[in-house]
């Protein structure tokens, strides 16, 4: 099934494509970027631009016939983090955690095994080429693991995480929990007093039963509620039940743009400018309108011309 496919689509014959897989474990550019709030890093693995274009038609193929649950958020065309922070945004109660080392915990074995539980079979040969294809062999590890960086990796994520997601979300329709997953973060919210205390058991429950090798990051494990500040991938829900960038963004637009009014910002600051301003436009267009309101839409449109480099 899938040799057959990308030998067609791609024109290949069906032993290149074999004989390619086997190397492609090995064909990834490695590096390191800094974690978001942390001195740590993250390592990304980028697929060479063979293998890069193998996996993208891939993605075209699996896509099809993968399922992906409706709870998970990340990688979907047309919804994101604004989409997952509104779901919880009129909730009360809110819980969030983190998966351990997501992608690098997701095997050939998990994809599979998961694959065999949808009904989903794949031949011998079309299972070393899966292997080869969607899988990195880390320089320091003796395992494969989905790569941070290659276009397959999303999909492959949420697909295996499909049985998890259908079980979590089922238990907490029951107990009245809005539950959603944006690739390794998950967040619960609620109205009702007390009932998010269970989960976290629950969750290392349901890990431990159907998704060998997937861990949760304890410390990351956050309770809380209105009274305190609350995010969701990176949103800020307010207390009337709406989606805001926060203040300390809001002060950060607003004192760039009046810089810029007044002095000639630099490309890259302009360009970080326009970038924010496109976030906040997204998450809380009221913001924006205002800002527009106070400085002029010609002033917007000068840190345009200015990050487009003139």
């Amino acid at each position: 099934m899938i040799i057959e496919h990308l030998s067609e689509t791609l024109f290949l014959a069906e032993h290149d494509i074999v004989r390619f897989s086997l190397s492609s474990p090995h064909r990834y550019k490695v590096y390191e970027i800094p974690k978001r709030n942390s001195s740590k890093t993250r390592t990304i693995a980028h697929p060479s631009k063979e293998l890069k274009f193998i996996q993208r038609t891939l993605v075209e193929f699996l896509s099809k016939k993968l399922p992906v649950h409706e709870t998970a958020f990340a990688y979907k065309k047309g919804i994101g983090i604004k989409e997952n922070a509104k779901k919880h945004s009129k909730s009360k109660y809110l819980l969030k955690m983190d998966f351990k080392d997501f992608f690098p915990s997701i095997t050939p074995d998990l994809f599979f095994s998961v694959a065999k539980a949808h009904g989903i079979e794949f031949n011998e040969n079309d299972r070393t080429v899966l292997t080869g294809l969607l899988f990195w062999r880390p320089i320091k590890g003796d395992g494969l693991v989905l790569s941070i960086g290659a276009p397959t990796s999303p999909l492959i994520s949420n697909f295996v995480m499909f049985s998890f997601d259908k079980k979590v979300s089922a238990e907490c329709l029951n107990k009245k929990i809005t539950y959603t997953r944006y690739a390794d973060d998950i967040t619960f919210s609620t109205r009702v007093k007390n009932a998010l205390f269970e989960i976290p058991l629950f969750i290392a429950s349901v890990l431990n039963e159907t998704m060998e090798g997937i861990e949760l990051k304890h410390e990351k494990t956050i309770f809380t509620s209105r009274a305190h500040n609350r995010h969701v991938t990176g949103v800020t829900l307010t207390n009337n039940g709406g989606l805001s960038v926060g203040r300390e963004k809001k002060r950060l637009i607003s004192s760039m743009i009046h810089k810029s009014k007044y002095s000639k910002l630099s490309i890259e600051a302009a360009a970080n400018l326009l970038g924010l301003i496109s976030y906040a436009t997204h998450i809380e267009p009221e913001f924006m309108d205002r800002m527009i309101k106070k400085y002029g839409t010609e002033v917007i449109q000068a840190i345009k011309v200015r990050a487009s480099g003139s």
